[in-house]
């Protein structure tokens, strides 16, 4: 088996073959084009037996990889980690330059175990965008809202106080009276900010609608786990793809850093937060067990009965985070069965 690593960028991709023992047998280098497909296609014609290794195939290398898979090939994703750990601690392989990165990442796939395997996008991989849609937008509003806060403030004494609606601020903005250019200037702005509130409200309201309509599509039963909504259901099916590539459900939460990182040193035992893994996955665990604790459910009893047993209130939230992940982790497996 011939691997092939590829060093993909927005302009040019670089690739190299290797064989089981790292000995370099071709490298190529093309422009990003619409014909890129194709000339590695006829570049690699020389190893029939190969299996494509992308760097950051869901990044950069997305379009390739879903190019090379269309044309029935082998495509594995190696993330930028791995590859960048294999550069740094390869012997003659320590510079950096677009042909030790696709060489890098080849030995990467060459030695690794569990690389994600590139598919063609289905179903998850729209119900992923739209997650991702929603967060974004969700970044402006907030943005938006915060600027607004502030302008309004400048006009203003204490601004508006509480939830500041459209409604409120375009009240508050009819009463301002400009003296001068600067508060004339001001209040232009801050209309400005206000319609972006609007604008930005009405795409959340957009994006949520379609996110429904795509999760009730994609039949799963991750919604049966108490306070996973829609939106919440978008962000674990789009992040965490299929669950056969997680051994258990330790390894799910350890990817959507429910699990503690163990901090040991010696005889002495002890563990951290886990402030790495997918935050999206993370948050999507937190507004579950937020929900739970809001309202009169198994996991607010858990919650409580955690603070009964000397549990600070993060400790607590921390461990029924877990539990919600190996529920959501249980239905992944059962939608995938079915």
């Amino acid at each position: 088996m011939i691997l092939i690593g590829i060093d993909p960028h927005k302009g040019s991709h670089t690739a190299v073959a290797i064989d089981h023992d790292e000995t370099k047998l071709g490298e190529l280098r093309l422009r990003s084009s619409k014909s890129q497909c194709d000339r590695l296609l006829e570049w690699a014609a020389a190893f029939p037996e190969r299996r494509w290794a992308i760097e950051s195939a869901a990044g950069l290398g997305y379009l390739l990889a879903q190019q090379l898979v269309v044309a029935g090939e082998d495509v594995v994703d190696v993330p930028p980690t791995l590859s960048s750990r294999v550069r740094v601690l390869g012997s003659g392989k320590a510079q950096k330059n677009d042909p030790n990165d696709a060489l890098s990442t080849a030995i990467a796939a060459l030695r690794g175990r569990r690389l994600r395997q590139v598919e063609a996008d289905d179903h998850v991989a729209i119900v992923r965008m739209l997650a991702n849609r929603h967060h974004a937008v969700v970044a402006l509003h907030t943005q938006a809202v915060c600027r607004l806060h502030a302008q309004l403030a400048n006009l203003s004494p204490g601004g508006v106080s509480g939830h500041l609606s459209p409604a409120r601020a375009a009240k508050l903005l009819a009463g301002v009276r400009p003296v001068d250019g600067v508060v004339a200037e001001r209040k232009r702005q801050a209309q400005d900010l206000l319609d972006d509130v609007v604008r930005l409200h009405r795409a959340l309201v957009e994006v949520k609608a379609r996110i429904a309509q795509a999760v009730l599509a994609a039949k799963t039963s991750v919604t049966d786990v108490y306070g996973v909504g829609p939106v919440g259901a978008a962000i674990i099916l789009g992040h965490a793809g299929d669950p056969s590539r997680f051994i258990s459900r330790n390894h799910f939460a350890s990817y959507n850093a429910t699990a503690p990182i163990e901090a040991s040193s010696g005889p002495t035992k002890r563990h951290r937060l886990n402030q790495r893994g997918n935050r999206q996955l993370n948050h999507a665990m937190h507004i579950a067990a937020l929900t739970q604790i809001r309202n009169d459910t198994p996991g607010r009893a858990y919650y409580l009965r955690k603070m009964e047993e000397g549990k600070s209130k993060k400790e607590a939230m921390r461990a029924l985070k877990r539990k919600i992940s190996d529920a959501v982790y249980r239905q992944l497996v059962l939608d995938a069965a079915r």
